[in-house]
């Protein structure tokens, strides 16, 4: 029990001191292009999976209108990636022109295209 506890303390310890860095990072360049694309009107069809695509296109009036409304992103900054059963998914932290940060989600890279895209708020 005690060997478990220290394994754990260190290994924690170990994650800490190594956080996640920008060079962990893969998506960023594609998740800026979705949000700056779905602001102004278009669903970015090259990069999008055939089911974020669809989803984008039906709701694209209320998230364009939406994503326009919080002016230009001003910076993004990788939080984590997450191994998940559809593929890795990375977290980002959008800052936006009109100072609201939201925490992105983008991943399920499968030939080229993406299939998960979502803001957590």
């Amino acid at each position: 029990m005690r060997l478990t506890l220290s394994l754990a303390a260190a290994l924690a310890a170990g994650v800490m001191a190594f956080p996640a860095t920008a060079e962990d990072s893969q998506y960023e360049a594609a998740l800026r292009r979705m949000i700056a694309e779905t602001a102004a009107g278009t669903c970015p069809a090259d990069i999008m999976g055939e089911g974020l695509l669809a989803a984008c296109e039906l709701q694209l009036p209320q998230m364009s209108a939406g994503l326009s409304s919080l002016g230009a992103i001003e910076s993004v900054t990788f939080v984590r990636a997450e191994d998940r059963p559809g593929g890795r998914v990375e977290i980002y932290a959008v800052t936006f022109a009109g100072g609201q940060t939201l925490n992105w989600g983008i991943g399920g890279l499968n030939e080229g295209k993406f299939n998960v895209a979502y803001t957590a708020g």
